[in-house]
C-alpha cells in the first residue's frame, strides 16, 4: 500500500500473504459438487491456540454446554483457554471451556489417566505433540511417559473420554474438581464448595461451585465408567476434592468415562447423561458430532485454496463454539437470580459476549442461522425477567459485568429491526427502556449521565470517554426501536442521548477527552496512551485516544462534521494508519495487538474503522486495508489471530470481509461494501442462496470498480440485511487501479 509505512520484514510478509490472499483457484465448484462434502476436513483446530489467540484444540458441540480439552497451563495470561500449542505437558482434560476470551474461566471437572503412582503427585505429565490430532468434535493425544491414548469426543451435554492403556497392571484416573481456570495466585483454590458422591465402582457423582470474575456458579456432574475400578481414594483428605480410582488392567485395555454436566443437579446430569451417550458407541458419538459441524460449516460454500478453506472454516468452526446451551435435556436450567427454571423449548443460552460479538459475529448469526436467534434475544430477556435488567456479559446463566456499555440492547433491536421470529418488541423494548434507565447494574449511574450529558471522571472510577462513547450507541439503538414501535417520546429521549458522544469532543486537541462535572478537561493528556479499564485516570478501555475516536458507530456523518468535514477526516484516518506502531507488553497493553500504525486490528474497538474510507468517496484506501489485515493479521498457524478470538468475533469479521462486506453499524441491518477475498461463494438462505461474484478475479485485480445486486448498481457502497435474505447475485467487477475522485 503506498500511504502505509513498513519495514522489510513486514514487507516481505506482506508480500507472501498478498500473494496467497490473491491466488486463484483454477475452476469453480459446482452445484453438484458441492454435495455431500464433508467441510470438517477443512477445518485446522490449532489455530489460535498459540500467541494470543485464546482458542482451545479440544472436542466441541455446536452451541453445545460441554468443550472437552486438554488444560496444559494456568494462571497467566497466556492459558485463558486452558492451553497453550507449544506445552508438551498436561494437567488434565476438562470439561468446560471458552473459545478466544480475555478472561479465564470454567475448565471444571478436570479428568487425568496415568499408568505411573508417581505421576499422581506431579503437576504435568508429557504427551505427544507428534501423535496429538483434534477435528471438530473429536481430540486425541498420547500420554508419553504413562504410554496412554486419550481420546475424546462430545454430545451437547456430555464428555465421552477413552483411555487405551498400553501397559497392563494397576492404572489409575484422576478426577479434580478444585481446581478452575483463573489468572494468578496459583496456591489459592477459586472453588467456594465441592464434593464428590461415590455411588458404586462405576458411578461417581459430584458438585463444584466455583467463583471467578463475579459469576458464582454450581456445576453438577455424573461419571459413567464402562469398566469398574477397584479402589478409590482421596489425595486431598479432609477436602476430599481429588479422587484418584485404581484399575487392574490387561495390556490394552480401554476405560470409557462418560462425563454429563448440569446447572441444575445430578439428576439433571444423569437425564443428559442418559438421553445423550448411554446407548452409543465412541464412535457413533463422534461421528454425529462431526455430522452436527458439518451442517453448520456447509452453510457458507466457498471458492479457494485448501489454505484459504482451512482459514475460513476454521473461523466457521470458531463461531459456532458460542453461545451455549446451558438447559437439561428436559429444559430445567438455573437462572441468574439462582432460581430453577424451565424453558418450554429445551433452550437457555448463554455465553455472550455482547462487547465483542455485537460487532460482527450476531450479525452473521442473524444470516447463517435466523432461525436461533429468537432463541438467544429471549434468553437475553428471561435474564431481564429474573435479574431486572438485560445481561451485560453472560456466562452460565450469569453475568459477570465484563466490559462496557450493555450491547445486548444492539444485538436485540437489531433482531428486532429484521423482523425475526419469536421475538415480543414490546417485551424487548421495556427490558432496553428499564435496563438504559435505571440504577440496576454495575458501571452505569443513569441520574449522573443523563445530569451531565456523560460520565464525568470525578463521578466515575474510570473509563469515561469508553463508558460514555458506547452508551451512545445503545441509545441511538434503543431509539430506533422506539420509532418502529412509534414510541415517540422515547425515541426523542434516546436519540438525544445518542449524541451525547459530542460533548466530550475537546475542540482543541480535536480528541474525545475526559473531564471532570464542572467541565474541565484531564490533563495532562496523551493521545497514544494506552489505558486499561480499572486503572487510575483511565478515560479508555483497552485502548488510547487515537483508537476511540472513530468509536461512534451509529452517527459517521456526524462525526465526519464533528472532525471537520471529509478531507480532514480522511487525512487523519491516513495519519492513524501511517503513524508508528505501540511497544506492546507492558501488561497494560496486553489486548491492543495486530497494528497497523495506530489501529488495533486485535482488540474490537478498531476493526470497523477501516470502511470508514467508503464514507469520504476513497473505498479503495478501504479495499488496500482490507486486504491487508487479512493478508497480514490472519494465518493457519497457532497464532493465526493477531489478537484474542473473543468468542468468534475476530472469526466473523474474517468471514464476513472475505465474502466483501461488513458492518460499520450493526443494528442498523446495513452491511457496508469492502472486497472480496474468493472468485466465488455461496450462503444457503432456507432454500434460497446469496452467491458473492467477483468477476475478473485475479493478482494483478486489487480493486473494486463496480458493484451490482441483482444486476442493480450498488453506488452507495451498501447491502442491506433484507437484500442479503432474498438472495441473489452481488457481483464485484475487479480492476488493476483505482479512480480517486
Amino acid at each position: 500500500m503506498k500511504h502505509m509505512k513498513y519495514n522489510i520484514l513486514t514487507l516481505v510478509k506482506y508480500s507472501l500473504a498478498l500473494s496467497f490472499f490473491l491466488s486463484v483457484v483454477s475452476c469453480s465448484q459446482s452445484d453438484q459438487s458441492i454435495k455431500n462434502v464433508d467441510y470438517t476436513q477443512y477445518v485446522n483446530t490449532f489455530i489460535g491456540t498459540g500467541g494470543t489467540g485464546h482458542t482451545f484444540p479440544g472436542a466441541a458441540f455446536p452451541l453445545g454446554l460441554v468443550q472437552l480439552s486438554p488444560n496444559t497451563g494456568n494462571y497467566t495470561w497466556d492459558y485463558h483457554s486452558g492451553y497453550q500449542f507449544n506445552d508438551t505437558t498436561v494437567r488434565g482434560f476438562a470439561h468446560t471451556h471458552l473459545s478466544g476470551g480475555g478472561n479465564p474461566v470454567l475448565g471444571d471437572v478436570l479428568m487425568l489417566p496415568l499408568s505411573d503412582e508417581k505421576a499422581l503427585f506431579n503437576q504435568y505429565v508429557p504427551f505427544s505433540k507428534k501423535e496429538e490430532k483434534a477435528s471438530p468434535g473429536y481430540y486425541s493425544t498420547f500420554l508419553t511417559d504413562d504410554k496412554i491414548l486419550v481420546e475424546l469426543s462430545v454430545t451437547p451435554r456430555t464428555g465421552i473420554h477413552r483411555y487405551t492403556f498400553q501397559e497392563a497392571g494397576q492404572n489409575h484416573i484422576f478426577i479434580n474438581i478444585d481446581e478452575v481456570l483463573v489468572s494468578g495466585l496459583p496456591e489459592k483454590s477459586f472453588v467456594q464448595d465441592a464434593w464428590f458422591s461415590i455411588e458404586n465402582d462405576s458411578t461417581i457423582s459430584g458438585y463444584l461451585r466455583p467463583y471467578v470474575k463475579r459469576v458464582d456458579r454450581k456445576v453438577y456432574f455424573t461419571i459413567n465408567l464402562n469398566k469398574p475400578f477397584s479402589t478409590s481414594r482421596f489425595l486431598d483428605e479432609p477436602r476430599n476434592r481429588k479422587l484418584v480410582l485404581d484399575f487392574n488392567l490387561k495390556q490394552n485395555d480401554q476405560i470409557e468415562a462418560r462425563v454429563a454436566i448440569s446447572t441444575v443437579s445430578i439428576e439433571g446430569a444423569k437425564m443428559n447423561l442418559e438421553a445423550e451417550s448411554l446407548n452409543n458407541s465412541f464412535e457413533e458419538i463422534r461421528k454425529k458430532a462431526a455430522n452436527h459441524w458439518n451442517t453448520y460449516l456447509s452453510k457458507i460454500v466457498i471458492d479457494g485454496t485448501p489454505e484459504q478453506k482451512e482459514q475460513f472454516y476454521t473461523s466457521m468452526y470458531h463461531l459456532f463454539i458460542q453461545p451455549n446451551n446451558i438447559a437439561d435435556v428436559n429444559g430445567h436450567y438455573r437462572g441468574a437470580d439462582d432460581s430453577i427454571y424451565v424453558s418450554p423449548d429445551n433452550q437457555m443460552y448463554s455465553t455472550f459476549a455482547f462487547w465483542d460479538t455485537y460487532r460482527a459475529a450476531n450479525p452473521l448469526y442473524t444470516i447463517l442461522i435466523p432461525d436461533k436467534i429468537g432463541t438467544f434475544v429471549n434468553s437475553a430477556l428471561k435474564h431481564y425477567d429474573e435479574k431486572g435488567y438485560l445481561p451485560v456479559w453472560s456466562l452460565w446463566g450469569k453475568d459477570s459485568h465484563t466490559m462496557i456499555g450493555n450491547h445486548s440492547v444492539p444485538t436485540i433491536v437489531e433482531a428486532c429491526l429484521k423482523d425475526l421470529e419469536g421475538i415480543n418488541k414490546e417485551k424487548a423494548f421495556e427490558a432496553i427502556k428499564i435496563t438504559l434507565t435505571k440504577n440496576s447494574w454495575r458501571k452505569y449511574d443513569w441520574s449522573v449521565y443523563d445530569k451531565y450529558g456523560y460520565l464525568p471522571i470525578d463521578k466515575v472510577d474510570s473509563e469515561s470517554v469508553s463508558r460514555t462513547i458506547e452508551a451512545t450507541y445503545d441509545d441511538w439503538s434503543a431509539a430506533q426501536l422506539a420509532k418502529v414501535l412509534g414510541k415517540h417520546n422515547d425515541y426523542e429521549f434516546f436519540l438525544k442521548r445518542s449524541n451525547y458522544y459530542k460533548n466530550l469532543w475537546n475542540p482543541e486537541t480535536k480528541f474525545f477527552r475526559g473531564k471532570d462535572s464542572d467541565g474541565k478537561w484531564r490533563t495532562p493528556f496523551d493521545p497514544l496512551k494506552i489505558q486499561y479499564g480499572g486503572s487510575s485516570n483511565a478515560d479508555f478501555t483497552e485502548a488510547n485516544a487515537w483508537q476511540y475516536l472513530w468509536h461512534v458507530q451509529h452517527d459517521v456523518n456526524g462525526l465526519i462534521e464533528l472532525m471537520g468535514g471529509n478531507e480532514i477526516f480522511s487525512s487523519r484516518l491516513d495519519t492513524l494508519f501511517n503513524m508508528h506502531s505501540l511497544k506492546i507488553g507492558d501488561g497494560n497493553a496486553v489486548d491492543v495487538s495486530g497494528l497497523i500504525g495506530q489501529y488495533a486490528h486485535g482488540n474490537e474497538p478498531s476493526q470497523h474503522v477501516a470502511f470508514l474510507y467508503n464514507y469520504v468517496g476513497k473505498p479503495y484506501k478501504t479495499q488496500e486495508l482490507i486486504r491487508e489485515i487479512i493478508g497480514t493479521l490472519y494465518n493457519t498457524t497457532p497464532e493465526g489471530y493477531c489478537g484474542n478470538n473473543d468468542f468468534g468475533q475476530m472469526s466473523a469479521w474474517y468471514i464476513l470481509n472475505s465474502l466483501g462486506f461488513y458492518p460499520v453499524n450493526p443494528a442498523s441491518g446495513i452491511f457496508d461494501i469492502g472486497i472480496p477475498a474468493h472468485p466465488l461463494a455461496s450462503i444457503k438462505l432456507n432454500g434460497k442462496e446469496f452467491k458473492i461474484i467477483a468477476e475478473n478475479f485475479s493478482p494483478e485485480n486489487k480493486y473494486v470498480s463496480s458493484v451490482t445486486m441483482n444486476g442493480k448498481p450498488i453506488d452507495n457502497l451498501q447491502i442491506s440485511y433484507k437484500e442479503i435474505m432474498q438472495g441473489g447475485e452481488l457481483i464485484f467487477k475487479m480492476t488493476n487501479s483505482f479512480d480517486e475522485k
